[in-house]
């Protein structure tokens, strides 16, 4: 499956493609754009994903490779001590980035900045992000980071501020190699991956966090 965001990419380059070969008599013009819509295709595919039946875990909200796992005083939503967990996506990585839990929307937000390359120590801090303020059932705060990279030059957002989110819903994406990174306070937080680990969006297990007893679904019950 392309993600709809992709479409325009992916049809551009073959139709464009086509007519100039139609015109010119040359093939290569013909197979080129074709070329280029299917590697364009393979950028923005969006295969379903299905995150484990754990309340308590908090799974990668990116596809890429675990580039940054330390502590950090962040006072944008949590105003805590956070762990901050940088993943790396390259060119090849799926770019739909997923909800890390069944959650709440509390509020979205847009900071310019610089592009430098995303594996970058400093890009976190220096180049342009998107940031989406998240709660779980329990009143867990979650804070989720798209960072734009040396050829990621745009965010794009699929749920607006009052949504509800099941655990690997699409929440975005990012286009072109880039990174994301997710802030979890540290008080009960225990990190099950590694730096370099490679993890899936929707999927791979990044974090346990105890299901808080006076959360909204515990009172329901």
């Amino acid at each position: 499956m392309i993600n709809k965001e992709g479409l325009p990419w992916v049809v551009t380059p073959g139709l464009l493609g086509a007519v100039l070969g139609h015109l010119t008599k040359r093939k290569d013009l013909l197979y080129g754009g074709a070329l280029a819509s299917l590697a364009l295709a393979w950028f923005f595919r969006d295969p379903d994903r299905y995150p484990p039946f754990d309340r308590e875990i908090i799974v990668s909200p990116a596809d890429g490779r675990i580039v940054a796992i330390k502590k950090v005083k962040e006072n944008k939503f949590l105003n805590t001590e956070a762990y901050q967990i940088g993943i790396f996506m390259n060119v090849c990585d799926v770019h739909v980035n997923r909800a890390p839990a069944t959650c709440r929307v509390v509020d979205i937000w847009h900071e310019p900045g610089e592009y430098l390359p995303a594996d970058k120590e400093e890009a976190f801090e220096k180049n342009e992000k998107r940031y989406y303020a998240l709660e779980r059932l329990d009143g867990v705060p979650l804070l989720l980071v798209q960072v734009a990279g040396l050829l990621a030059r745009r965010t794009v957002p699929f749920v607006k501020k009052g949504d509800e989110l099941l655990a690997s819903e699409r929440i975005g994406m990012i286009k072109f190699g880039s990174r994301v990174e997710l802030f979890v306070p540290v008080e009960k937080a225990k990190i099950l991956v590694n730096m370099g680990h490679k993890v899936r969006a929707g999927e791979s297990p990044l974090i346990f966090y105890p299901w808080e007893a006076n959360g909204q679904e515990k009172t329901e019950e």
